[in-house]
Parts: structure tokens; sequence; C-alpha cells
């Protein structure tokens, strides 16, 4: 199929042209013709898919079709963080851009009295974070009863982050009837589900990835370590090969993304720390300086594991591995995107082994083993594994259960 069969409009198809989609990915060939015929939608779709415009692209076509000034927004699109929301805006913009329509970016980190200001111009649509929208709203300095279409991105995450109860705040402020969809990585489970009752109406359901599945296009591989010298020679290594043009490390917490961000700045390497407590200015800044060039290597922690969308991340890398397998997909779904091909690797010490466990057993599939020539590990992972097998028995003797010893050998020869 493509972006032509779509019956989409010209100029977003010249957008489109611009943006250089070749063809449309399943997510968007599946859901754009849903919400086009104007009906709800469930869709299900891993990171990395192209869900942002297959949802961007009908809301587009819908204010095309039907044109209104009324100076209010009509289309309203919630994101559970702010990277995401800019991400979304970005979309909206690169789409929009032979279009004139309004579009308000409301999120934390930023001055509400601004936002308040923003929201008293006319609006086509508006690009939120709940929290932030909710709070302009009580001071009643939002107008939401003219929404005639709302779409909900990474739904699971918002739940995760008890965001439901807000989000059904704001539903309750738009009056009339509104075309609803909801997006979400994994529809299983039923939180996702009940959510989703109480949102859509009659909803089409397009499920286009398991859960547990991650993109085709990102090469995957473990690395084993002996210890952290170790781990930092092999990510010097990996970094250092004229194949790396642009990577992000991920580690687990900010203080281990600071050590390496300093680690890697004392080897002559471009790198840059990114991490939840900058204010969204500094995060924007560090952005940009990363997907323009200028800074090489993004040492982050999850925060910018759902919101960076980049098409020229060539390398995803875990320092740290993750401790759940969908934060696995989503930190490597930070490449590999748009038909390119990504590399995820992933710096595996021993304490890291049960990690690794967990994200297999996730992706139900073993990742495979490579080595650096010079660099290749002390140990192997099979015996790692049944060595720490092992150390997890527990004793069969205490000082309080000593005593017992003979009757528990009787009860075995019986």
């Amino acid at each position: 199929m493509t972006f032509e069969e779509l019956d989409l409009d010209d100029v977003l198809l010249d957008a489109i042209e611009q943006q250089k989609y070749h063809k449309p990915t399943p997510v968007q060939e599946a859901a754009i013709p849903i919400l086009m015929e104007r009906h709800d939608l469930l869709a299900g779709a891993a990171t990395g898919t192209g869900k942002t415009a297959a949802f961007v692209l009908p809301v587009l076509q819908f204010l095309l079709d039907e044109p209104q000034r009324s100076n209010q927004p009509r289309v309203l699109l919630l994101a559970p963080t702010r990277e995401l929301a800019f991400q979304i805006h970005k979309v909206v913009k690169q789409l929009s851009t032979n279009c004139d329509f309004p579009t308000a970016i409301i999120t934390g980190g930023f001055k509400m009295s601004q936002q308040i200001e923003t929201l008293r111009k006319p609006c086509d649509i508006i690009v939120a974070t709940p929290g932030r929208l909710a709070k302009i709203m009580e001071e009643d300095a939002v107008n939401l009863s003219d929404i005639e279409m709302l779409i909900i991105d990474e739904a699971d995450r918002m739940l995760d982050m008890g965001q439901g109860p807000t989000v059904r705040a704001l539903i309750e402020a738009i009056p009339g009837d509104f075309q609803a969809g909801l997006f979400s990585a994994t529809l299983s489970g039923s939180g996702v589900a009940k959510f989703a009752d109480e949102v859509l109406d009659n909803p089409e359901v397009v499920q286009i990835d398991a859960p547990n599945q991650q993109s085709v296009q990102v090469q995957q591989a473990v690395y084993l370590a002996n210890d952290k010298a170790h781990k930092q020679a092999i990510l010097t290594s990996l970094l250092s090969d004229p194949s790396c043009q642009s990577a992000i490390v991920f580690c687990n917490k900010k203080e281990r993304a600071i050590e390496v961000t300093d680690y890697l700045q004392s080897q002559n390497l471009s790198a840059q720390v990114l991490h939840g407590d900058f204010i969204q200015a500094v995060r924007l800044e560090k952005m940009q300086k990363f997907q323009s060039g200028k800074i090489k290597i993004l040492v982050a922690t999850d925060v910018a594991a759902r919101g960076l969308d980049m098409l020229n991340i060539t390398h995803v890398i875990n320092y740290d591995m993750p401790f759940r397998g969908d934060m696995y997909i989503h930190r490597i779904g930070r490449t590999g995107r748009a038909q390119q091909v990504g590399v995820a690797i992933n710096i595996v010490e021993r304490h890291d082994l049960p990690n690794l466990e967990r994200v297999e057993y996730h992706l139900q599939q073993k990742l495979p083993e490579a080595k650096i020539a010079g660099l290749e590990p002390n140990f192997k992972m099979k015996d790692a594994l049944k060595k720490a097998t092992t150390k997890k028995k527990p004793k069969k003797s205490t000082k309080k259960s000593a005593k017992k010893t003979p009757a528990k050998k009787a009860k075995k020869k019986q």
C-alpha cells in the first residue's frame, strides 16, 4: 500500500514526501483508514513502528475535511511525558507544514502563565500532558467544549504513572460527542482494557506487534564483562568503532549516568548526560545538540527512553540492563526507526545476569553473545548462571536447625 491509496490530501502527501516516508508502516496502514472513517480505535503497537504519524495524519485530514473557525481547540492529543508530547508536537509540525492549524503544546517544565496566554489565542490542536492541562483547566483557562477528536498515546505508560484519574477528569470536561483513539505498547492486562472501555465507543481493535516483540530492524548482542574496568573498555571500543555514528548509552540511575559520562569525556569522546533532574529547557538543548550531531553520545536514564524520536541513532547501548523486558524494548526502540537498521548492545557483568534473564524471558528468545578481540571475558555465561543458581539454594543447616538434622535424615529414609 502507498500513502496515495489512503486518500490523504495532496498537502499531506507533499509533507510526507518531504519527510521521506516511503510507504505506510503496518500500524499506519491499519490505523489511518479507521480513524479517517471516524471510528474509535484501540491500537497496540511497539515503539518505533510509526504510530505517531498513524494518528497525526488522520487528525490533520479531519481538520482539512471539516474546517471550522471557532477559535477553540478541536483536537486533543495526550501523552504521559513531556518528552513524548514534544515528539508528537514535532510530528504535527512536520506533517502540517503546508496547512494552517495553530497548535499549542502544554506540559510541565514551563511557566503556566505563558501557556495560559498561548491558549487565549486561536488554536486547533492541543498536545499536552494530563497533569499540566488539568491544572490549567482548574484555572478556567482552557475550553475543551469544542473537542471533536481525542488521542491518548502510550496509555499503558499513563496508567503505570497513575495518570488515569486525571485523564478521566479531562474527558469529563468535554461535553459533546467526540471520536477517540487509544494507542498502547500493549493491550494485555485488565487496566488498559478497562481504561479503553471507559474512553472508547465500540472501537476497532488493531494489534500490530505483540507486547514482547521488538523491531526486527534492530540487531542485538550481549558482551560479557568481567568487572567495571572491563565494561568501560568494551564501551569505549564500541563507541569508537566507525559504524557508531550516534549512540544512546542507558544507565538505570542518575549517579551512574553522570559517572559514565565523566569517564567517556576523559577518553575524549563527545558525550553529554541526560536525566530527570534537568529543567526542560536544558533537556531540550541537550537533545537538540545530540540531534544536530554536535554531541555523538547521549548517556541517559529512562527519562529519554520514550521521548527521543530521531531517525539517525545508530546504536543503543545498555550499560546497565533494565529491570523489565518492556523497558528494554522501549530503550532499543530508539534505534532502527523508519526502516533503518539499528544496533542494540548489552554490556553484562555477572550481577547483570538476572536482569538479562528477565529481558530474555520477556522476549521469549536468547540474545546472541559477541566478543571483541583482546577484550574477551574470563567467564562463560552458562557457568556464571549455574554458579548464581547454586548460590540461591538455601543452606540446609543453621544453628537453630542443627539439632533437627537427625530427624530430617530419618524422614528421608522412610
